[in-house]
């Protein structure tokens, strides 16, 4: 049987720039580019001249559209996965199609790009050498006791978050963590108005209360010494 491919493809954090030339190739030669939202992916496309057809698959989806893209790549398809922002199943959707892919025998390329994480963590000034990515914490059920497991955690530990709910997570550190556990924290990475503020959690929330979160946030934190 003929079997097709799926490619995953990190996209720009920010900077349309941020991505390969690999990247665009595979994008214009794929026959369907899987994207989180097409609106946003729209903008990116026509940046770079790809007229390739897409279709929308998301967290509130993708349960329902992975059987059809597996039949498709059954068939033969050369298929792109992207997200928003980064590498598709960081923190986006992704891992429901790729386990899929793989469970049914299909080849899977990833192509090395833009992640938020990795600058945010080079350009923390904490040891980088080992670390913990946590992503987003749980809304509700679950978060207190992660954080009190994170708060024993010996390795650098990187989270992201919103602006809306920056305030609670600084907030919850500096309960959890202690209110001089050094930490850093990055928004709006690559974009005009980067812009990475280090100290301790009780610094940095007093420095937040003052000026109003804006933009998608990277934090790293120290780990326990």
């Amino acid at each position: 049987m003929l079997t097709g491919k799926l490619f995953i493809v990190p996209t720009p954090i920010g900077n349309l720039e941020d991505i390969t030339f690999r990247a665009i190739k595979v994008l214009k030669e794929v026959t369907l580019i899987l994207a989180e939202d097409t609106r946003t992916s729209k903008k990116l496309l026509q940046h770079y001249d790809i007229i390739t057809p897409m279709q929308s698959h998301h967290m509130h989806n993708e349960h329902k559209t992975v059987d059809g893209i597996l039949q498709r790549l059954k068939s033969g398809e050369q298929i792109a996965l992207i997200s928003d922002a980064g590498t598709p199943a960081i923190s986006d959707p992704g891992f429901l199609l790729c386990r899929a892919s793989i469970e049914h025998g299909i080849e899977i390329e990833c192509l090395p790009g833009a992640t938020a994480f990795v600058p945010a963590l080079v350009i923390s000034g904490l040891p980088n050498d080992r670390f913990v990515f946590e992503g987003f914490l749980p809304l509700k059920k679950g978060r207190q006791t992660r954080l009190e497991v994170l708060a024993e955690e010996p390795r650098t530990i990187v989270f992201y978050e919103s602006p809306h709910k920056l305030l609670k997570t600084l907030t919850q550190f500096v309960t959890y963590f202690g209110p001089d556990r050094p930490i850093s924290v990055s928004r709006e990475l690559t974009k005009m108005y980067e812009e990475t503020l280090r100290g301790t959690t009780l610094e940095l929330l007093s420095h937040f209360e003052s000026v109003p979160p804006k933009g998608e946030f990277v934090i790293v934190v120290s780990g326990k010494k």
